[in-house]
């Protein structure tokens, strides 16, 4: 890991892959570049979270290092890690809470291996890692606070919940079962191991508990961009657009083993751009 300085190309490359990106090249420059830098931010922490391959202490240490970074932009010292999300900082009004938060997230991923929460501790989990980074996001974007931290609570928990329904097995394979307890219990699931898991034949009903409730944020979040809040939109309403797609197709074809990842056609998500560029 490393504390060389970023440029704005070493964060553009680290977002291209996401699906977030045909929204964000469209912005203006102030703001795109605002946005490659939160971005990049979550992607640099995600892998920390992610490194199987680093022992968990290790891990911590490197969150850590965010910690202090984060903590020096609004309080003084050497943010170090964290350098390159100053600008940002001072043109859109961050909130060191937000960062902090996604960064609680990614620990709750290297402290342990998340298993079968309480819907509580889920639901907690997904506002740290998704939800949040929505709160950055509204602010760039030009929103005004109210309504861009209700569209995060909505579209950042639909889009996490999607997620985690998309990737039981890839979750599985690493120690992981998001799925929360409430799910699985309702099923008739007693979980043992996240690897015996996934081959419970009742987990499509567990995976059908939570559909709904992604589903309706869903729902909440389409009624907020509907009502044409003033803002930059065309990002947020992209990922609105390509994940209730994919919530779909997911409730259509089940969770039935064999299950095959489903993924967003990046076709489609030119043709929305463009659709949204010119409709709005």
């Amino acid at each position: 890991m490393t504390t060389a300085p970023l440029t704005m190309q070493d964060l553009q490359a680290k977002v291209s892959g996401s699906s977030f990106y045909a929204g964000m090249r469209i912005l203006p420059k102030t703001e795109r570049e605002a946005m490659f830098a939160i971005y990049g931010f979550c992607r640099m922490v995600d892998d920390i979270a992610d490194d199987q391959q680093t022992p968990r202490d290790q891990r911590g240490a490197a969150l850590d290092e965010w910690v202090q970074g984060i903590h020096a932009l609004y309080h003084g010292g050497e943010p170090g890690v964290a350098a390159f999300l100053a600008q940002a900082v001072r043109d859109f009004d961050l909130q060191e809470e937000d960062f902090l938060a996604v960064i609680d997230g990614m620990r709750t991923d290297v402290d342990q291996d998340v298993r079968w929460p309480s819907f509580a501790d889920f639901d907690l989990y997904c506002d740290r890692v998704a939800s949040a980074v929505g709160r950055l996001s509204v602010n760039v974007f030009g929103m005004e606070r109210k309504v861009g931290v209700e569209l995060s609570h909505h579209l950042g928990r639909a889009l996490q919940f999607t997620n985690i329904l998309r990737d039981i097995d890839e979750d599985a394979g690493i120690g992981r079962v998001y799925l929360p307890i409430e799910a699985l219990t309702a099923a008739g699931i007693v979980p043992l191991t996240p690897e015996t898991l996934v081959t419970e034949p009742n987990l499509d009903a567990a995976a059908r508990w939570l559909a709904p409730k992604a589903q309706e944020h869903f729902t909440q979040a389409a009624r907020i961009l509907k009502s044409r809040p003033k803002g930059h939109l065309i990002a947020p309403r992209l990922m609105e657009s390509a994940y209730a797609r994919l919530l779909k197709r997911m409730v259509a074809t089940g969770w039935n083993a064999p299950r095959h990842r489903v993924k967003t056609s990046k076709l489609r998500l030119v043709l929305a751009l463009i659709r949204f560029s010119v409709w709005g």
